[in-house]
């Protein structure tokens, strides 16, 4: 199948980016600004984009080429990938990606750089990429992603190409979730809705039950916010489960990757690691690197829970301007709840409770204390 047909709800940028790739190599921009919300599928844009730029068919064939496997499996040696797992993106992993962008392709056309979640660039990294970015190497392409053109700064903006991504549409993810995962209709169904559009979201509602089950109680628990008690047990439950998430993931992201090291290096699972190698392959479950997945992780589970109470709202807004039939609901399993908050608050009340938890947001961002940035939260939540 070709390259682009896991590319869920952006059949425009799909037909700009497929001319771009067939067309003149002399007249391709060589830094590129992919953009779209979170779920959007910025990474899977911009890697299906370095395989259409790399590979002979312009990963157009319904049988991919070995070019088109090895960048979308990440093992293609002139294709970097800058995937951070940690909260902001370092200054020394910017002029790593720096001296590899200055080196010539081996084997296809371009080197290409992509850095995901360009926004976490501190600025003095930033400063430090602007020139690469300025003039580039003659045969190497970048491609940054971020969720808005806004995230990054104006004069990395002004020197790159911006393709804005859409937000896909709940049946065409369900499609995708039915078609690659092999997920049930309904399911698929389920999930899309709850997701709003992001992808990534989606696949977890519909392959982890734990974590759709989280969800559920989440919004159970808001619905039923009496007390400041309440608040403080609702808070105090998120946060444990963000954290467990948050550890099972980077637990099995570090097994992953460690089974990874054995294989490549001939190594069986229960067989001593050889001196030589023991830097190497203690390097991949450091510590300190594990903490900092960790919180980023966690971090990103927190901001799904706020995209869960802010649905909440949503739905009371629409039912407050009998919208339903034009946009739907989102917690369709909670209509019932959701209906008789739609009566006890006001048109005003509905907003300010969006705008608080758009304060909660931003305190996360700013390294609030998730525990009392949610209490703060479920407190002014209450009717």
């Amino acid at each position: 199948m070709s390259v682009w047909d896991a590319i869920v709800g952006q059949r425009q940028v799909v037909e700009q980016l497929k001319a771009v790739a067939a067309g003149d190599p002399a007249s391709i921009a060589q830094s590129w600004l992919i953009c779209g919300p979170p779920g959007s599928g910025r990474s899977n844009v911009a890697r299906a984009f370095a395989a259409a730029l790399e590979s002979p068919d312009h990963g157009l064939d319904d049988v991919p080429t070995r070019t088109t496997e090895q960048i979308l499996a990440g093992t293609h040696p002139d294709v970097t990938v800058l995937a951070t797992n940690k909260v902001t993106i370092g200054i020394d992993e910017v002029r790593d990606l720096i001296a590899k962008s200055e080196q010539m392709p081996s084997t296809a056309p371009w080197r290409v750089i992509i850095i995901e979640d360009v926004d976490r660039m501190l600025e003095r990294s930033t400063n430090v990429l602007l020139k690469e970015i300025e003039e580039p190497s003659e045969h190497t392409i970048w491609l940054l992603c971020a969720p808005s053109a806004q995230d990054v700064l104006p004069t990395i903006r002004s020197r790159t190409r911006i393709v804005n991504l859409a937000v896909p549409s709940t049946p065409a993810v369900a499609e995708f979730l039915q078609r690659h995962d092999g997920v049930d209709q309904h399911l698929a169904a389920r999930a899309a809705r709850l997701a709003e559009g992001h992808i990534g979201v989606a696949r977890l509602y519909a392959t982890n039950e734990r974590v759709m089950t989280d969800r559920d109680e989440l919004v159970v628990g808001v619905l039923n916010l009496n007390r400041a008690s309440d608040a403080v047990l609702l808070a105090g439950r998120l946060i444990e489960n963000a954290q467990e998430q948050a550890q099972e993931d980077v637990n099995r992201q570090a097994a992953a990757a460690e089974a990874d090291f054995r294989r490549v290096n001939g190594l069986g699972e229960k067989d001593r690691i050889p001196p030589a190698l023991r830097g190497a392959y203690n390097a991949i479950a450091k510590k300190d690197e594990l903490k900092r997945r960790a919180t980023r992780r966690s971090r990103d589970v927190l901001d799904r829970a706020l995209n869960s109470v802010a649905s909440i709202y949503r739905d009371v807004a629409v039912l407050q301007n009998n919208a339903e039939d034009a946009v739907g609901l989102i917690n369709l399993e909670n209509r019932a709840s959701i209906t008789e908050l739609s009566v006890r608050l006001s048109r005003a009340d509905a907003v300010r409770r969006l705008e608080d938890i758009a304060t909660a947001r931003r305190r996360l961002n700013g390294n609030g204390n998730p525990t009392l940035v949610f209490e703060a939260l479920f407190c002014a939540l209450m009717p």
